[in-house]
């Protein structure tokens, strides 16, 4: 029995006591309700509020009303206790045979298991890794491939629609800058000071030489621009290769440039224009965003006539609700803070409730020790680390987990050393390891004979059991819980006290018969219970964007 189920069950005794008279609840019954694991296992298997919350609604002491709840709830089979704590509290227990059902609807369900409607097809566009394509993708780059792509996965288990978006930041002074380095080196010239340097454009420069011989006679005055774009479309292909190594894909590839080509700024002014939030001075073209908590109005148009950046970001904004997107979610990094207001003022701005309609997540900076001292310098890019030189040095998988098993608003240093060592003391070595030996068990039944089949539910009543039963039934709420607080982190600690439960389980049942034991029922039902618990591991990985390896 899930939380969920025994949810419903308290729901169905409220409506009985309702519908019979007992009780008149002042606003009617909630829809929903919330079952939650006590702190203390003494006090039960689960526990909820709910006479606390409907007592006074009912004009009732809030422990009467609960004496009356748990009087219906106590002559339902499932629950073998009920009990009454402070001033209204109700503690349950629930018996083995309908706990240990949970095991075969998880073996059921799947891959499925863990999903909700609790976004039910909510349109979510999810933009993380905002980049120019002038260089290779970085540290700050790499938390948001990782936290971004598991927070989709995570949306999309909780039943939102999500599109995962890349902005390509390819019009401006910084593309024209990357084509001069790029052809300054081609010509064995200096770069540019101001220019992008590091072996990386040497490199680049000469495989444009090499792939397109005819670059090097094109007419001075138009040879920056030709290497500008033969540039950019490598270093692109670059990074998308890189993060498609890394398990992070993307739905759409947004370019700044088609933005402006396609007239995306002039359209958005219009509608923002009708929306009565834009004034003309000294000669620009002003967005009156002090009005939605901004510290100062932004400028879209310049005197000059030229769009601001400013006048992108709300052109952006505008086209992702336009394409159909209720929430437009923005993964930013820790230099971004002053983003925050302007973005939610441009919502305002458009007619938005920029409470609902857009958020802005920010991450903290990550520090990467290797062998006890911070890396900061490239091999190649020369000022910064990258992508790829992390995904070689720690692994795709350590360096996932790990980046992901941290709130992203707080500062993150990870030590590569301690990331891949194979301990019990690593998180991701730990979980992993729990995967693989479940994997190994079943591996063991299969050459033993032994099928995951029938099984009697009531026969997994040992304490251990109902400890890793109740946890596995957490799963879809957990899942829940990080998709509607944005939260993915809370998918790796739970996998964490999960595997922590098997071990526990394991260390003290036994599940496969010794030598020439009989396979006896019980065998069959704790094989279940493994087979349950392997699905579940499995299923938050994948979340991750972790394997789930078969042996390790």
């Amino acid at each position: 029995m899930t939380p969920e189920q025994l949810a419903k069950k308290i729901l169905q005794a409220l409506t009985a006591l309702v519908d019979d008279g007992t009780i008149t609840v002042d606003g009617g019954l909630p829809r929903e309700l919330k079952v939650e694991r006590p702190k203390n296992p003494e006090h039960g298997d689960y526990a909820t509020n709910v006479a606390m919350q409907l007592g006074k609604r009912s004009g009732m002491n809030p422990r009467a009303f609960a004496e009356l709840l748990a009087a219906r709830l106590g002559s339902d089979e499932a629950i073998t206790a009920v009990e009454i704590a402070g001033p209204g509290f109700i503690n349950l227990r629930v018996a083995a045979d309908a706990q240990g059902k949970i095991a075969q609807s998880i073996l059921d369900a799947g891959p499925s298991y863990g999903g909700s409607d609790s976004l039910q097809g909510q349109a979510i566009n999810l933009e993380f890794i905002s980049a120019n394509p002038t260089g290779p993708l970085h540290l700050g780059h790499t938390r948001w491939a990782a936290v971004g792509d598991a927070l989709a996965r995570v949306l999309t288990k909780a039943g939102a629609v999500v599109t995962r978006e890349f902005y390509v930041n390819d019009r401006g002074a910084q593309m024209d800058k990357f084509g001069a380095s790029l052809k300054a080196a081609a010509h064995g010239q200096p770069i540019p000071e101001d220019g992008y340097h590091g072996e990386y454009i040497v490199e680049l420069a000469q495989r444009i030489v090499d792939e397109i011989p005819s670059i090097m006679m094109i007419p001075d005055a138009e040879q920056s621009v030709a290497f500008r774009e033969a540039g950019y479309e490598r270093q692109l292909k670059e990074q998308q290769d890189q993060l498609e190594h890394f398990r992070t894909k993307f739905d759409v590839w947004y370019s700044e440039r088609s933005l402006h080509e396609q007239d995306g700024v002039g359209h958005a002014i219009e509608k923002l224009r009708a929306q009565g939030h834009l004034y003309d001075d000294d000669g620009a073209l002003w967005m009156r965003t002090t009005d939605f908590t901004d510290d100062k109005d932004r400028v879209l148009i310049r005197s000059n006539g030229e769009p601001t950046y400013f006048a992108s970001d709300a052109a952006y904004y505008v086209n992702k609700r336009e394409r159909g997107f209720e929430v437009a979610i923005y993964l930013l990094g820790a230099d971004h803070h002053g983003y925050v207001n302007r973005l939610k003022a441009i919502a305002a701005c458009a007619g938005d409730d920029p409470e609902h309609n857009i958020e802005i997540l920010i991450g903290q900076l990550v520090k990467i020790l290797k062998n006890g001292e911070e890396m900061k310098l490239s091999k190649r890019a020369g000022t910064i680390v990258t992508l790829a030189e992390l995904v070689e040095e720690g692994g795709v998988d350590p360096l996932r987990y790990t980046l992901c098993r941290y709130p992203v608003d707080s500062p993150l240093t990870l030590d590569i050393e301690e990331m891949t060592r194979q301990v019990s003391e690593n998180p991701v070595y730990y979980v992993q390891y729990a995967h693989a030996r479940l994997a190994s068990i079943l591996r063991n039944a299969d050459d033993l004979g032994v099928k995951l089949d029938e099984f009697d539910p009531g026969l997994l009543s040992h304490e251990r059991e109902g400890d890793l039963l109740r946890a596995l039934a957490e799963f879809p709420r957990i899942v829940a819980t990080a998709a509607e607080l944005r939260e993915p982190h809370r998918i790796a600690r739970y996998l964490e006290d999960t595997a922590s439960a098997f071990h526990k389980f394991y260390d003290s049942c036994r599940v496969l018969p010794r030598g020439d034991e009989e396979v006896e029922p019980v065998h069959k039902a704790r094989l279940t219970l493994v087979g349950a618990t392997r699905t579940v591991l499995a299923n938050g990985l994948d979340l991750l964007g972790v394997s789930a390896p078969e042996r390790m």
